[in-house]
């Protein structure tokens, strides 16, 4: 290596993989050279959360990260880590500083065949990356009163609606975007469909969110004339259609399209893609920005039930597979970017290594429990990733 990838450390069951991954599939065959950050809870605490801003600093500057998963904390964490606030998100975060867009897309391989049964090809999700409950303020309304949501331009004049006129307790979101953001959203939608030869979906709810929510569907319209020609040159297809609709429609297509989704919709729908084609784990992530930026992750949490088992000393059956392509798809693009053919092929190896271990009938339980494969051996966390070790020696 030449430049070094920004690595980004995390949380729970993902950070105790991370090092059994680098132990084992990494180092032993490149010569690594990370910028290291801890993103772990407590580190974040510890540094008022800085450190993730760095992160995303470095990734800018060095232009490919890889990241570990990690805890956005809620009320039960801030009282198990002792914090000193409820911290953001440390992707919401990443993703603002950014300016990018997320990519998700399942990882197939043979054995492990989509719940969907018509669904051939892999569905791409996008993920808008920034704003929305990600970067949100909220208040717990303590009794009676009125809630205004108020907007005060720059020559001091103000827009004012009324939210609710409260009779009793509740609670109170304010959420925002930007257009700049929405246009790079877009940009980065269109750009990856003509990359990919894929259609490219959007959808949003309107009709209901008439200002918010309409002006996503606006930019996007908008931009696609920038796009058009080079999309029917290309033979591809832009639709827009409500949320609900896509979802509907999406359990009756092929696949082998993007399907573009705010930052919220994109988060919930990228599991849903992921689990009816076998795993949480089994799905890759890239977060890329207008820049030509890359930051690669697994597309799923901690995995806080496991790491309390581990914890024990109990045995656990973790895959890693997402884990391990985030690896591989920053080594590839840091090979890429720096003309090393070496360590994208290596990349490509480690792929296919651990695909091939699954498709001989070594897995992890999550797998071994949905596999069509017949006389499959279930191995826990570490065993796993040796037995790729062991695959990739014999290629």
């Amino acid at each position: 290596m030449k430049t070094p990838l920004v690595e980004m450390d995390g949380d729970e069951m993902t950070r105790v993989l991370w090092k059994i991954i680098k132990d084992e599939l990494i180092i032993p065959y490149v010569d690594l050279k990370t910028e290291y950050y801890d993103l772990g809870l407590k580190h974040r605490d510890e540094t008022d959360d800085q450190v993730t801003i760095d992160s995303a600093e470095a990734t800018k500057k060095y232009g490919v990260a890889v990241k570990c998963a990690t805890i956005t904390p809620n009320a039960a964490r801030v009282e198990e880590y002792d914090l000193k606030e409820m911290w953001k998100s440390p992707n919401g975060t990443i993703r603002a500083i950014l300016d990018g867009t997320v990519f998700r897309a399942p990882i197939q391989v043979k054995g492990i065949e989509p719940c969907v049964k018509n669904w051939k090809k892999p569905i791409t999700l996008a993920r808008h990356a920034y704003g929305d409950v990600y970067k949100n303020v909220e208040i717990r309304v303590p009794g009676a009163g009125k809630a205004e949501l108020v907007f005060k331009n720059a020559d001091g004049t103000e827009i004012r609606q009324t939210i609710q006129e409260f009779d009793g307790p509740g609670v109170i979101q304010g959420i925002h975007n930007k257009d700049n953001s929405i246009i790079s959203f877009a940009k980065s939608c269109f750009n990856y469909a003509l990359d990919t030869k894929q259609d490219l979906w959007f959808a949003t709810k309107d009709t209901i969110s008439k200002t918010y929510d309409h002006r996503f569907k606006d930019i996007f319209s908008e931009v696609y004339e920038e796009y058009k020609t080079r999309f029917e040159e290309a033979g591809l297809e832009y639709f827009y259609t409500l949320i609900d609709d896509a979802v509907a429609r999406v359990m009756k297509t092929e696949g082998g399209f993007i399907w573009a989704c705010k930052n919220y919709d994109g988060d919930v729908m990228s599991d849903m893609v992921s689990s009816a084609c076998g795993s949480l784990a089994m799905m890759t992530s890239v977060l890329v920005s207008p820049a030509g930026v890359y930051e690669y992750e697994a597309a799923h949490g901690t995995v806080q039930r496991h790491y309390y088992k581990y914890l024990k000393g109990e045995e656990t059956s973790t895959n890693s597979v997402a884990t391990i392509f985030a690896w591989t798809g920053a080594l590839r693009k840091r090979g890429e970017l720096d003309g090393i053919d070496e360590l994208c092929s290596f990349a490509d190896k480690l792929e296919k290594a651990t695909l091939s271990t699954i498709e001989s009938g070594k897995m992890t339980k999550d797998l071994a429990l949905i596999t069509s494969l017949e006389n499959v051996t279930v191995l826990n966390s570490e065993e796993f990733i040796r037995a790729i070790r062991e695959k990739l020696d014999e290629m």
